[in-house]
């Protein structure tokens, strides 16, 4: 397999829409709900990829866009060493391919190229994505209990992580 990790363009639209689709309607916990309503994912990555504060990548394995996910770099005026990932998400048909750990790795050094010295997430408490985190050194601060909706219904909480990087 050739792996390519680079920023993605509104031209990337279409497939991104595809994989968070398929991320939700496979329970992945991405802010939408299954079914993701007609529009509303290519709405969402059309806002993310245009907007200045956001680097959104994708992994792309074998020339096809498999993956994403975003680093957030509009910080407050008081936080500029931080930063945040966003919605790392892998095509359902495409895991296990190392792709998920190598965009966070691309995301790091994306950061701290930035400036940026610490970086938190958060992540589902169930199917998502903490024994990843860990194996990349990431800390978990703590979790908040029924923190928000599974796709398909009923709470699930949030792990909280950070991790210094740079």
């Amino acid at each position: 397999m050739t792996l390519e990790i680079r920023p993605l363009t509104e031209a990337d639209v279409p497939r991104l829409a595809q994989i968070l689709e398929a991320t939700v309607a496979s329970g992945g916990s991405v802010h939408f709900m299954d079914p993701v309503p007609p529009g509303a994912a290519a709405a969402y990555w059309s806002g993310a990829v245009a907007d200045p504060g956001r680097i959104v990548l994708g992994a792309f394995a074998d020339g096809t866009l498999q993956g994403t996910v975003t680093l957030w770099l509009d910080t407050p005026p008081n936080q500029p060493f931080r930063g945040e990932i966003w919605k790392l998400m892998v095509h359902p048909d495409a895991r296990g391919q190392g792709l998920a750990r190598a965009l966070m790795r691309e995301a790091e050094q994306l950061a701290a190229k930035h400036g940026r010295t610490l970086l938190n997430l958060d992540t589902a408490t169930e199917g998502g994505a903490s024994e990843l985190y860990e194996s990349l050194g990431w800390t978990r601060a703590g979790v908040i209990p029924d923190y928000a909706y599974k796709p398909q219904g009923g709470l699930v909480g949030t792990a909280i992580y950070y991790k210094a990087v740079g």
